[in-house]
């Protein structure tokens, strides 16, 4: 079958299928003359980097309400941005969010760049991101491949180079198939054939508009790809996190480094995350309780276990590190999941 033939065909079959969601512009809507606002094109797929669509949706509605242009997100405060992204994960996206969003509005009037190259050069936004504003905003004939378009590149070629070497293999597939007319349309089509239909598991291949273009299909092999190169073993690493009470019910916070884990968000003062057993580095004098219970998360690259400390001070005691937050303020829906995970042992 031609690529222009399967590109018709995917077409077709997403101006009946496509998803509903808060960042897109339908199909219907987009043969209508609607565009899509590249702002919010741009905080969809850089909220959507390793995250899923459910997870996104809210977070999406909440940013783009309380900051409806770019130029809003660029005069936010930082903290408030850093504390509407919590419990999103992978923080440097927010602070990337922030610096491309200033770059934007002070550097290009609040417009955003309308081609590859200037697209490319924004903070935080890399090849992928790129790719999907320019094809989704501007429908420029860009190849957009995520995780979706890998799985769905891998079977419809029968692939078996395992990822993340056939990255560069499955790219060329994508660009050949990438049509000239209705770009942005087929980038959203290829990406909701990969999580409708051709799903990581039990893919619906009856339903699916490729299926007689498949070689995956042909040759029975589409359970099993793409097949991925084995994972590395996740370290553990050890810490302790010290939640401090004042008696008028503030909280004792301290805001991460910009850099590294978690980089410019408020938390618990807390040791070095090592595999090693952590030094014992209390923010503030006092006497401690060390909770039964561990604060467990995981990392991209690592497992981390967290020993929670407990204390009550009085009113004059001054701490080491950090700052006292008053209760009425303090709210632990702004603290990332694993600092949220600490506060919830202390209440069971």
């Amino acid at each position: 079958m031609r690529d222009s033939a399967r590109a018709e065909d995917l077409l077709t079959w997403y101006d009946r299928h496509a998803r509903e969601l808060p960042w897109r512009v339908s199909p219907a809507a987009h043969a209508a003359g609607v565009r899509p606002d590249p702002y919010r094109v741009w905080m969809s797929e850089i909220m959507l980097q390793q995250t899923t669509v459910a997870a996104v949706k809210s977070y999406f509605e909440t940013f783009t309400s309380r900051w409806p242009t770019v130029s809003d997100l660029a005069a936010a405060e930082d903290a408030d941005v850093m504390a509407a992204w919590a419990g999103l994960g992978y923080y440097a996206r927010a602070r990337n969010l922030l610096k491309c969003a200033r770059v934007v509005a002070d550097q290009h009037g609040g417009v955003f760049p309308q081609n590859l190259e200037g697209l490319r050069a924004l903070p935080g936004v890399g090849p992928y991101t790129a790719a999907a504003v320019a094809a989704i905003a501007f429908d420029l004939p860009e190849t957009v491949v995520d995780g979706n378009v890998e799985r769905v590149m891998a079977r419809l070629h029968d692939e078996h180079m395992p990822l993340p070497q056939s990255k560069p293999v499955l790219t060329e597939y994508a660009a050949a198939l990438t049509p000239q007319q209705r770009p942005g349309d087929y980038a959203q089509a290829v990406m909701d054939l990969g999580a409708t239909i051709c799903t990581p598991r039990n893919p619906a291949c009856g339903l699916c508009p490729w299926r007689t273009a498949c070689a995956a299909w042909d040759h029975g092999t589409q359970a099993e790809l793409p097949k991925k190169a084995p994972k590395k073993r996740k370290p553990t690493r050890h810490g302790i996190a010290y939640l401090v009470k004042r008696v008028d019910g503030a909280w004792l916070l301290e805001r991460r480094p910009d850099s590294g884990l978690l980089g410019g968000m408020l938390g618990w003062p807390g040791s070095d995350w090592g595999e090693e057993a952590p030094a014992d580095v209390p923010p503030i004098r006092a006497e401690w309780k060390t909770l039964n219970a561990e604060a467990r998360h995981t990392f991209t690259h690592f497992h981390l276990r967290l020993t929670v400390k407990t204390a009550l001070v009085p009113m004059e005691r001054q701490p080491e590190r950090g700052a006292f937050v008053e209760a009425e303020v303090f709210d632990p829906d702004d603290l990332p999941t694993v600092m949220r995970k600490a506060f919830a042992l202390t209440s069971g």
